[in-house]
C-alpha cells in the first residue's frame, strides 16, 4: 500500500517541497559536523599514540582508562588488565565501544543522523525518499534501544575522567600546578557532564515509574534538576563534541612536542 506523501487522497504535488527558505543549511551542518567527528575519532583511536603528558599528567578522554600493556608508563592509572594489542586493535577500544555506543544510540544523535545521513526527514515539509517506515524494532537499528545500558558506561568514565582532571592539577615533580591543558581538561568536563546528567534516560532514571512525586521529594528534585538541563541536550551534545576533539586535539599537541604547555602554576 503506498503510504506518506504518495498514499491516496494525498495533494499530488509535483515539487519535493514548497519551502522557500534554506531548509538544508542545518541537516548538510549537522552531518559535515558528525562526520568530522566520526573520522577524527577513528584516526585518532588508531594512532596509540601522543596521549599522555607526563610532566603535567594531561591524559586525552579518547584513550581514558589505558588498560593495556601497550600504555606508556603513567598513563595507565588503573593498571593495565589487558595484554599488548596488535596494531590492528586499538588501545582505547573499550572507551571508543562505550562512549561511541553511548552517543551513537543517544535520541539527538538519532534524530540528526537521521535527517541528515539519511534524509528521514531531512526538514519539516521535506518529504523523506524511502518508501516504507520500520522504525527501529528490526536489526540493526534496534540496537539503538540500548542507549539506557550505554548511560551507566557513560557514567563510569565520566567519574574515571574527574579522576583525570583532578591528576591534572600535578605538575613537574609531583607538585600541586596547573597550565591550560589542565582548564581546557575541566571545561571538556563540564560539557561532558552537562551532556551525560542532560540525557533521556538520565531523566527517566531520575524521575521514571513514579506515580507520586509527592512521596519522593529528592527525586523529585533531582528530576526537576535534570529536566532542565534535558532541554539543552542537543546543545550540550554538539558543544562536547568540540570539547572533546580541542581537549585531545590539545594534549596530542603538548604530547608530540608541537607545542609548550602555557603553565599558570608551576
Amino acid at each position: 500500500m503506498t503510504a506518506g506523501v504518495d498514499a491516496p487522497g494525498r495533494a499530488a504535488i509535483a515539487a519535493r517541497t514548497l519551502r522557500t527558505d534554506n531548509w538544508w543549511r542545518a541537516p548538510l551542518t549537522t552531518g559535515a559536523v558528525l562526520a568530522f567527528f566520526i573520522v577524527y575519532a577513528t584516526v585518532r583511536i588508531f594512532m596509540n599514540d601522543y596521549y599522555w603528558v607526563a610532566d603535567y599528567h594531561y591524559l586525552t578522554p579518547i584513550y581514558s582508562p589505558c588498560l593495556s600493556d601497550s600504555c606508556v608508563p603513567g598513563s595507565s592509572h588503573l593498571g593495565t588488565p589487558l595484554p599488548a594489542m596488535p596494531v590492528f586493535i586499538p588501545m582505547a577500544i573499550i572507551t571508543f565501544v562505550v562512549l561511541a555506543g553511548f552517543r551513537g544510540t543517544c535520541y539527538y544523535y538519532r534524530k540528526a543522523g537521521y535527517r541528515s545521513f539519511f534524509l528521514a526527514p531531512a526538514a519539516c515539509a521535506v518529504p523523506e525518499p524511502h518508501k516504507k517506515y520500520t522504525g527501529e524494532s528490526r536489526f540493526p537499528l534496534v540496537l539503538l534501544n540500548l542507549h539506557r545500558y550505554f548511560f551507566y558506561g557513560a557514567v563510569l568514565f565520566g567519574l574515571l575522567n574527574i579522576y583525570d582532571g583532578v591528576l591534572a592539577f600535578i605538575g613537574p615533580d609531583d607538585k600541586f600546578g596547573f597550565g591550560l591543558g589542565t582548564v581546557i581538561i575541566w571545561i571538556n568536563l563540564v560539557m561532558l557532564w552537562g551532556y551525560t546528567l542532560s540525557c533521556h534516560a538520565c531523566r527517566h532514571i531520575v524521575g521514571g515509574k513514579l506515580k507520586h512525586f509527592s512521596k519522593h521529594p529528592m527525586r523529585y528534585r533531582y528530576w526537576v534538576f535534570v529536566s532542565k538541563l534535558n532541554g539543552r541536550h542537543g546543545q550540550f551534545a554538539m558543544i562536547s563534541l568540540f570539547t572533546v576533539i580541542l581537549t585531545d586535539a590539545y594534549i596530542m599537541a603538548v604530547s608530540a612536542g608541537w607545542i609548550s604547555d602555557l603553565r599558570f602554576v608551576n
